[in-house]
């Protein structure tokens, strides 16, 4: 066995996302998120999450009237990927949570790369080298995540493995970033100095003209 299927090789069970998302986006800081794209695998540590609750959390695409074809993905099983394309050129990889039925996601804010980073590299254009994963529209991107990964199950294409979790100590909750409404909530975690998680400021979204891919959020697509 490689080093890099030793890093990947425990992968968390439908279970660990059955649970609140708030504490399941906390939970996943530390953990190896791994794609598998067109055979080609990429890993990295997550360092930055945020959680989206249900209808009322006024960021959230599950803030409407009931399920919708948007955001039926998040009502469930949980364990599954919701991705969605927002700002005319990015997709958001989030993680479904909660019990089916019950409306829930984390959205994979930043990753710090382990293993395939020239692949990571290439599907960026060759920019930032340093941190290519930084912000959840470049992280999809590094990963290899589109529209056509929507509602799969994760253990696939798409896979999270066990790791070590992050010390109390060096966990931080603020605010979200990129939302017009919610963004006061208390729902966004990353590892602190992390050099990997985003520069986004916190606070109300600018507005959709010009948005920045670490930016994200739900609202806001």
């Amino acid at each position: 066995m490689t080093s890099e299927d030793a890093a990947v090789a425990r992968l968390l069970p439908a279970e660990f996302f059955a649970r609140p998302s708030a504490l399941v986006a906390r939970d996943l800081l530390g953990k190896v998120l791994v794609t598998r794209v067109g055979g080609v695998l990429t890993a990295g540590r997550i360092v930055e999450t945020e959680a989206y609750l249900g209808r009322d959390d006024p960021g959230s695409h599950a803030a409407t009237r009931g399920v919708t074809k948007r955001n039926r993905v998040m009502y469930g099983p949980p364990g599954r990927a919701y991705v969605y394309f927002t700002y005319g050129n990015h997709y958001m990889l989030n993680l479904v949570t909660e019990c089916a039925g019950v409306a829930g996601a984390v959205l994979i804010r930043a990753v710090e790369p382990l293993f395939g980073i020239e692949t990571m590299l290439v599907r960026r254009g060759g920019r930032v080298a340093e941190a290519p994963a930084r912000g959840p529209g470049c992280a999809a991107q590094a990963f290899g995540v589109d529209l056509s990964l929507n509602d799969s199950p994760l253990g696939g294409i798409i896979a999270v493995a066990d790791a070590p979790p992050v010390d109390d100590d060096l966990m931080v909750t603020t605010g979200r970033i990129g939302l017009r409404n919610g963004h006061e909530l208390p729902l966004r975690f990353y590892v602190r100095d992390n050099p990997h998680v985003s520069r986004a400021r916190l606070g109300a979204a600018p507005g959709r003209r010009g948005a920045h891919p670490e930016r994200g959020g739900h609202e806001t697509e």
